[in-house]
């Protein structure tokens, strides 16, 4: 049996682990939930931006909030012209999970063109500098990056729960055709969620340059665990994608530290298999 510090530093970790997973599925479920698109270009996103940040801090000498504050922007301004793309073609759902397949593939080989697959790290004075609490742990980048997935989760719910365009945006998720007659503008709409939900695949991916190494083939053994965070939570649910994050990192990371990491991947799939069995309207 594990000692009560090595469980409290794993519940720790899962913590932490989960606000990465909330971070990384609320981009993708606010594109599913509310443009029907299955953005599977979001995790190649999270990591060019990741190698960006690594490029500008750990090259180029910028800080890494001046680094932070370049790419998110550019990258909101990329997710418009992504949406633009997709509403000039008429890509369809399912069409989306092939197209944006696609572009996950070439982005991934242009990171590997122009930073090779070799593991990348970005070395910078905050990196490795944890608080101790009691005889816990707490590294400070992780810490931020999960208050950072909790406000940005809490701050979209409450967008999308009380505000004119957050209301107009789930009308028109909802029936756009009855919401474009009460003067609802769906593609203005879209270009706006499509360009936020693109930034915070930035701001992902700047924490995961900041938490761990880099390597480009790293995105697609993420993707099924966040894929499970964003059907368990509800697609357009921040909410519930913060919870269902938090649940299946903490989950993960109480297994390894019972059992052996093998069986890790285990509690998410099972998770999200029982919850498909039992209420398949997640996915509709």
């Amino acid at each position: 049996m594990p000692s009560a510090t090595l469980l409290g530093q794993s519940l720790l970790s899962g913590i932490f682990i989960g606000g990465l997973y909330a971070l990384l599925g609320l981009g993708l479920s606010l594109s599913w939930g509310y443009l029907r698109l299955i953005n599977l270009a979001h995790f190649a996103l999270a990591f060019l931006g990741a190698y960006l940040v690594f490029q500008l801090a750990g090259v180029a000498g910028f800080t890494v909030v001046a680094a932070v504050l370049v790419v998110v922007p550019a990258f909101f301004v990329l997710g418009v012209a992504m949406q633009v793309m997709f509403a000039r073609f008429e890509v369809a759902e399912f069409a989306s999970l092939l197209v944006t397949f696609g572009i996950a593939i070439i982005v991934e080989s242009a990171i590997q063109w122009f930073w090779t697959a070799d593991l990348r790290k970005f070395q910078f004075e905050f990196g490795t500098v944890s608080i101790q609490v009691g005889s816990l742990f707490v590294p400070v980048v992780e810490a931020i990056m999960f208050l950072v997935a909790a406000a940005l989760s809490v701050g979209t719910w409450v967008f999308l729960r009380f505000t004119l365009v957050g209301k107009a945006l789930r009308a028109s998720a909802e029936n756009p055709d009855i919401a474009a007659a009460f003067g609802v503008d769906h593609r203005r709409l879209a270009l706006m969620l499509s360009g936020f939900a693109t930034a915070l695949a930035a701001v992902a991916g700047a924490f995961i340059a900041m938490a761990y190494t880099l390597s480009p083939a790293q995105m697609f053994s993420w993707m099924g665990v966040v894929f499970a965070v964003v059907i368990l939570g509800g697609l357009g649910n921040p909410l519930g994608v913060l919870a269902a994050g938090l649940v299946i990192g903490v989950s993960e990371s109480l297994t390894m530290a019972l059992t052996a990491p093998t069986w890790a991947p285990l509690v998410s799939f099972t998770l999200l298999i029982a919850v498909l069995v039992l209420r398949p309207d997640r996915i509709g």
